[in-house]
């Protein structure tokens, strides 16, 4: 490779890099007034609120928007109520594994609905779980991958608000 051509390697590389950095940042609405509420169900179910641990709790401070925790009897669904596009928002196998389970490879799944779904399993001890997630930006747009989300949110491609929903239930 001459030194020209390795040149406008490098330069167009740094270019690439920094483009999503180019653009003016979004308005957006205040987080407390734009916030719709929490569902009362999920897949036809009853949910009930569940308490937020002290680390979540902890997490949410700095998180551009809202985190819940329900139950609908059988299932345990964190609910994230994103305002703005964040490296906050990460994926449900991190968290997980980040809390000391061991996880299986994320796959795509589609539910019977045809609803698309990030799915692994995590285990811990006696512990196994089938954990799905996605990210909606109301009933039009659907991410299955956190990453593209992100980049997709950053580039002003989708301009939210967003929700994020992991479903975790014992497998079976």
């Amino acid at each position: 490779m001459s030194r020209a051509t390795w040149v406008m390697f490098v330069l167009s590389s740094a270019l690439l890099a920094t483009a999503p950095f180019w653009r003016a940042p979004l308005e957006r609405a205040p987080v407390e007034a734009a916030f719709p509420g929490w569902p009362s169900t999920f897949e036809g179910r009853a949910l009930r609120e569940l308490p937020l641990s002290e680390r979540e709790e902890r997490f949410g401070a700095g998180f551009p928007g809202r985190i819940a925790r329900f139950t609908d009897g059988q299932r345990e669904l964190i609910i994230r109520w994103v305002a703005a596009p964040t490296r906050q928002l990460h994926s449900a196998a991190d968290c997980f594994r980040g809390l000391g389970y061991s996880t299986t490879r994320s796959t795509f799944w589609r539910q019977e609905d045809g609803s698309s779904w990030q799915r692994f399993t995590a285990s811990s001890g006696p512990v196994r779980l089938t954990v799905r997630e996605a990210i909606t930006e109301g009933s039009a747009r659907r991410w299955t991958e956190v990453s593209q989300w992100y980049w997709e949110a950053l580039l002003g491609q989708t301009r939210g608000p967003w929700w994020a929903v992991t479903v975790a239930e014992h497998a079976k």
